[in-house]
C-alpha cells in the first residue's frame, strides 16, 4: 500500500509508457499479419497497407475498443489473491506490459508472427506465481490456450483449402475463367460481406453499446450481403473484357476481382482486430490506473480512463508503420506463394474462424488463425508448395512465447520491487 500512496503518479507514468510499448509491439506484429496477404500478393504495395491498417486499426481502438474493460486480461489469474497486497499487482502489471511488448518487438524484429494475447498471458502468469504463488493463475485456462495452437490453425486451414479448391473448380480449372468468375464471384462477395458483417458486430459494435441478439445479427449480415453481392454483380457486368484475350490475361482479370475482395476483407480484419486486442495492452494498464486511483482498491471492471485508447491506437499505428514489414513479408509471402484469390481464400478463412470462435467461446490467436489459412492455401497445391522451414520457426516461436513472456516479466517484476521499495 505505501508504494501506492507514494509513487502512485510515477506508477502510472511508468504503466502508460509501457503500456505504449506493449500496444507498439501489437502493432509491429499482429498488424501485419491483418495485411500480410495483401501485401504478399501484391494487391497492395507496404505503404498502402500500412496506410489503410492505420486508418481502421486506430479507428477500432478508439471506437470500439470499450467504454468499460475486466481490468485482468481473460481471468487469468485470481485478483482475490491481492485484496491485501495491491502494490504487488500493480508492479506486476507493469512488468508484465513491458515483458510482453519486450518480446513482441524481439519476434517482429526477427519476422516471426506470434500471439499478443499468449505474450500478455505468460507475462501475467509469471509475476503472479512469484508474487503470490501457483495458487493464484487459474490454471484451468491454460488447456484452451494450449489447444489454440492446433485447433484454430486447423479450422481456419480446412476452410481456406476448402474456399480455394472451389475457386479453382468453379473458376480456374474451366474452360470460360471469366464467364464462370461472372457467374460465381457475386456468391463469393455474399460470403465475404456475411463475414465481415458477423466479425464487426461480434467484435466491434458491441464495444459502442450496439447489442444485437445472435438472429437480429444474422438477419442484418444477411440483408447487407445481398446487397453487397448484388452491387458485385453488376460491377462485374459492367467490366468489359476482350473475348480473344489469352487463358494468362482471363487469369489475370479474375486475380483483379479477388484483389478487390481481398482488400476489403483486409480492412474489415484490421478493424476488428484493433477494437479487440487493443485490450491487450490497455487492460492491464487500465488496470494499474483503477488501482492506483482507488488508493489500491481492486475491482472486477474498471471505466477506461480517456486517454488510454487514442494511446493504444496510436502505439498500434506507430509499431505498423516502424516494424510491421518483415511480419507482413513472413505471412504474405515466406509460407507460400500467394496469388489474390489464395490470399482472399486465407483472409476469409480467418474472418470465418474468427466468427466461429467467438460464437463458441473458443480460445482463439488471429495470428494462428491466419497462419493456419495460408498453410492450408499452400497444401491445396501439395505439401512441396510450403516452406517448411519458415512453418518450423513459426511453430517454435508460438511454443516459446508463454515461457518467453513469463521469464522477462519475472525479472522485470523483481528490478521494479528493489526500485521501488
Amino acid at each position: 500500500m505505501d508504494i501506492i500512496a507514494n509513487y502512485g503518479t510515477t506508477l502510472v507514468l511508468v504503466a502508460a509508457l509501457f503500456g505504449f510499448l506493449m500496444a507498439w509491439g501489437i502493432g509491429a506484429n499482429d498488424v501485419a499479419n491483418a495485411m500480410g496477404t495483401s501485401v504478399g500478393t501484391k494487391s497492395l504495395t507496404i505503404r498502402q497497407a500500412i496506410i489503410i491498417a492505420m486508418i481502421f486499426e486506430f479507428a477500432g481502438a478508439y471506437l470500439a475498443g470499450g467504454e468499460v474493460t475486466a481490468t485482468i486480461r481473460n481471468g487469468i489469474i485470481d485478483t482475490n489473491a491481492f485484496v491485501d497486497t495491491p502494490d504487488l499487482l500493480v508492479l506486476g502489471m507493469i512488468a508484465s506490459l513491458l515483458a510482453a511488448g519486450a518480446w513482441l518487438i524481439l519476434a517482429s524484429y526477427f519476422g516471426w508472427p506470434v500471439s499478443t494475447t499468449h505474450s500478455i498471458i505468460g507475462a501475467i502468469v509469471g509475476f503472479a506465481v512469484v508474487s503470490i504463488g501457483p495458487e493464484a493463475v487459474q490454471w484451468g485456462k491454460f488447456g484452451g490456450i494450449v489447444g489454440s495452437w492446433i485447433i484454430t490453425p486447423a479450422i481456419s486451414g480446412i476452410i481456406a483449402y476448402f474456399m480455394f479448391i472451389s475457386v479453382q473448380k468453379l473458376i480456374f480449372n474451366t474452360d470460360d475463367p471469366l464467364a464462370n468468375a461472372k457467374r460465381y464471384v457475386p456468391f463469393y462477395m455474399f460470403l465475404t460481406a456475411l463475414v465481415i458483417c458477423l466479425v464487426t458486430i461480434k467484435k466491434g459494435l458491441t464495444h459502442v453499446g450496439l447489442h444485437l441478439s445472435d438472429g437480429e445479427g444474422i438477419l442484418l449480415s444477411t440483408i447487407i450481403s445481398i446487397a453487397v453481392a448484388f452491387a458485385g454483380w453488376l460491377y462485374i457486368r459492367g467490366q468489359q473484357y476482350n473475348p480473344q484475350d489469352d487463358s494468362k490475361m482471363h487469369f489475370a482479370n479474375v486475380e483483379k476481382v479477388f484483389g478487390i475482395l481481398m482488400v476489403i476483407t483486409a480492412c474489415a480484419m484490421a478493424f476488428a482486430h484493433g477494437s479487440n486486442d487493443v485490450a491487450n495492452a490497455i487492460g492491464p494498464l487500465s488496470a494499474v490506473v483503477s488501482i492506483v486511483e482507488s488508493s489500491g482498491q481492486i475491482a472486477g471492471k474498471s471505466t477506461i480512463a480517456w486517454w488510454i485508447l487514442p494511446l493504444g491506437g496510436i502505439g498500434i499505428v506507430i509499431g505498423l508503420a516502424t516494424m510491421g514489414e518483415k511480419v507482413m513479408a513472413t505471412v504474405g509471402t515466406g509460407i507460400t506463394h500467394l496469388t489474390p484469390s489464395r490470399g482472399f481464400a486465407a483472409q476469409l478463412a480467418t474472418a470465418a474462424t474468427v466468427v466461429i470462435a467467438s460464437g463458441t467461446g473458443l480460445p482463439i490467436s488471429t495470428t494462428q488463425t491466419l497462419v493456419g489459412a495460408v498453410m492450408g492455401v499452400g497444401l491445396a497445391r501439395g505439401i512441396a508448395a510450403l516452406n517448411l522451414g519458415v512453418l518450423r520457426n513459426i511453430v517454435v516461436s508460438w511454443i516459446i512465447t508463454l515461457p518467453a513472456g513469463a521469464i522477462l516479466a519475472i525479472a522485470i517484476f523483481y528490478v521494479l520491487q528493489a526500485c521501488f521499495s
